[in-house]
């Protein structure tokens, strides 16, 4: 959710900025190419931030979660500086990636958990987790 968030605030901040450096241009009638470019690019930017995060708003403001559950493979994602978890959904063949790595025995595509994940109604941003052990349906562990 942080990252959700984080987007939001990016995207507005943005936009809010590059319009602003717009109209100060337009005001002292400086239109250097560079800082035209500039603003144009951060306000492209913002635009676009806003334009994947606005859709799903209204399902985070009003706590409206699916629930996915079904037969799942987790892997771990360890390329670059941080690691995520990687969710598979066999039944619906949908990936969820969490930043959070659940501490199991063990990973990948031979071992198959029950999952359930709370993602938002569009299945956009995940929210949570749950790891239940495939036979016997014990829950394993939550995200935090």
């Amino acid at each position: 959710m942080l990252v959700y968030y984080l987007m939001l605030i990016l995207g507005a901040l943005f936009v809010n900025g590059a319009v602003f450096s717009l109209i100060v241009m337009y005001g002292t009638k400086d239109f250097r190419l560079l800082n035209v470019g500039k603003s144009l690019g951060i306000l492209f930017f913002g635009v676009l931030l806003l334009a994947i995060t606005l859709p799903s708003l209204k399902y985070v403001v009003l706590k409206k979660y699916d629930v996915v559950s079904g037969k799942c493979v987790i892997e771990i994602d360890s390329s670059g500086r941080s690691s995520e978890a990687d969710f598979k959904m066999l039944d619906t063949d949908e990936m969820f990636t969490f930043k959070d790595i659940p501490e199991l025995d063990a990973y990948g595509k031979s071992i198959p958990y029950y999952c359930e994940v709370t993602v938002t109604k569009d299945h956009e941003f995940e929210i949570s987790y749950k790891i239940y052990n495939a036979k016997t349906r014990k829950l394993i562990v939550t995200s935090k």
